[in-house]
């Protein structure tokens, strides 16, 4: 393991070498967008071997598990951290990226030349999210966090024959660049209050805080909360969601399903390794702020989501209501990490197969998608009707599905953390979502369709679609093996 510094950034670097080699195949050599495709799925291929090494390289007691700039202390300052929490996150976050490749294939297709510049941006914004996993400094969730926003805020608006794709990526721009700023805010005073922006490390804000008493903790209170309310914006928690509902319906089609899923794996996990990483001493503090956006979260979320009228916003405020159960795992502090994965885990694959169906049903360059549309689906395509059901199946928790092995870690988490209140808030809050997902089934199912015509269904889309519905069963069933797994993908 001599080179076991620099195995902590591979992945970025591989990212960074698709990005580099998509563009000149692109400009240089004008090659056809399948060979885009092949360079894409290869970058993110071993960018998520090089996540499995480094857990197999964990397990096998590797003991050089920083990284850090030329000239800069990596004992004190480490900037880069390797452990199984971001290995684990790397998997996950480069296999649905996969998924969410293949589900906006055709829209890529689509934009003839300019799709080179959407996979370019689609693997930068990759690269940044797990950089926000894997970061061991506050700069450096910054910087990854800031790396895969600026790519997604273009992608949310890359198609440009609607008004309603400009007004998501505005509204996504401005929304995220108040929360960016918002969060770098408070790792100023983060840094203010400890003198550190480390969160390992002999001059960490971990050790900081472990060994002093804070006599006038206003301003490390203040850091605190500024910095989850930033992460808040990017995860949709409320009340912090505004932006949700309107960059998911407006944004092309086939790519909300990796924007969405992505950041919300990379927010809840920043989020993860800030607070239980750099400040798990104040457990006290930033616990009872989430277990208030939680139920912030699920009852906002619930109640607009029943009133909606098209199935992309209905998803929207669905995710909201979602954030706020992923923060149940997260008010238990380490012993909801793996609670924690396995919902983002099984949520994340939800997300990728109805977006893809959404995508198919209203096309990969449209962004809204009324429930009228869906009528009559189970008619016109009876496999994505049911694998739509299944994914509603899921989201809303019933019995043998991957999101009831999933609630019911969260719901443990929280119990046992003493927050009863918050558990009985999420069971009320499910019941009500469930009639949201059974309204989408029942148009889908019992209602007559307007166009009788078959839907086109592309072949890649297809392969996204059938691997999120066969792992969102089979985790329903056989959920032991990653949930053996989770447990292990703890933060240093």
């Amino acid at each position: 393991m001599n080179n076991a510094s620099f195995l902590p950034i591979a992945p970025e670097v591989f990212l960074l070498v698709g990005a580099l080699g998509v563009i000149l195949l692109a400009v240089l050599l004008d090659r056809p967008t399948r060979e885009w495709g092949i360079v894409a799925v290869f970058s993110l291929a071993t960018a998520a071997a090089a996540s499995v090494l480094q857990w197999s390289a964990l397990d096998e007691g590797a003991d050089n598990l920083y990284f850090s700039a030329q000239g800069i202390p990596v004992v004190r300052l480490p900037m880069v951290v390797m452990d199984h929490f971001s290995a684990y996150s790397g998997v996950l976050i480069f296999g649905v990226a996969l998924l969410g490749l293949a589900a906006a294939w055709p829209l890529i297709e689509s934009l003839g030349s300019r799709g080179a510049e959407f996979v370019t941006l689609l693997l930068l914004s990759v690269a940044g999210l797990h950089m926000m996993t894997a970061s061991a400094n506050i700069v450096m969730v910054f910087l990854g966090l800031e790396t895969a926003s600026i790519a997604l805020y273009v992608l949310a608006g890359f198609t440009r024959e609607r008004l309603d794709a400009d007004e998501a990526a505005v509204k996504y721009f401005l929304l995220g660049s108040l929360a960016s700023a918002i969060f770098i805010y408070g790792g100023a005073l983060l840094f203010a209050g400890t003198g550190s922006t480390a969160f390992y490390g002999a001059g960490s804000m971990r050790t900081f805080l472990s060994g002093f008493i804070v006599t006038e903790p206003a301003i490390l209170l203040l850091g605190m909360g500024l910095v989850i309310v930033g992460l808040a914006f990017k995860v949709s928690a409320a009340p912090f969601h505004q932006w949700a509902p309107d960059v998911y319906s407006g944004a092309p089609g086939g790519i909300v399903g990796l924007m969405v899923a992505g950041v919300k794996i990379a927010g809840f996990a920043a989020l993860a390794r800030i607070l239980i990483g750099g400040l798990p001493s104040q457990i006290d503090d930033w616990s009872p702020l989430l277990a208030v956006i939680s139920g912030a979260s699920m009852i906002i979320g619930t109640v607009l989501a029943v009133v909606q009228t098209d199935v992309k916003r209905i998803l929207a405020y669905s995710g909201v209501a979602h954030a706020g159960y992923i923060l149940l795992a997260l008010v238990a502090g380490r012993d909801g990490i793996g609670s924690m994965w396995f919902y983002l885990t099984t949520y994340a694959l939800t997300l990728i197969g109805a977006f893809t169906v959404a995508s198919i049903v209203a096309g990969p360059r449209n962004g809204r998608s009324p429930l009228p549309e869906w009528a009559g689906l189970s008619s016109r395509a009876p496999w994505l009707a049911w694998s739509m059901l299944i994914m509603l199946l899921a989201m809303s928790g019933i019995p043998f599905t991957s999101g009831f092995i999933a609630k019911i870690g969260v719901f443990s988490s929280a119990t046992d953390a003493g927050y009863l209140w918050l558990m009985v808030l999420a069971l009320l809050t499910m019941v009500v979502g469930m009639y949201v997902y059974f309204r989408v089934a029942a148009v889908m199912f019992m209602d007559d369709p307007h166009d009788d015509g078959p839907l086109l269904i592309p072949a890649t889309s297809a392969v996204a679609l059938v691997f999120a519905t066969v792992a969102t069963v089979l985790l329903g069933l056989v959920p032991w093996p990653l949930l053996e797994i989770v447990r292990e993908a703890l933060p240093l």
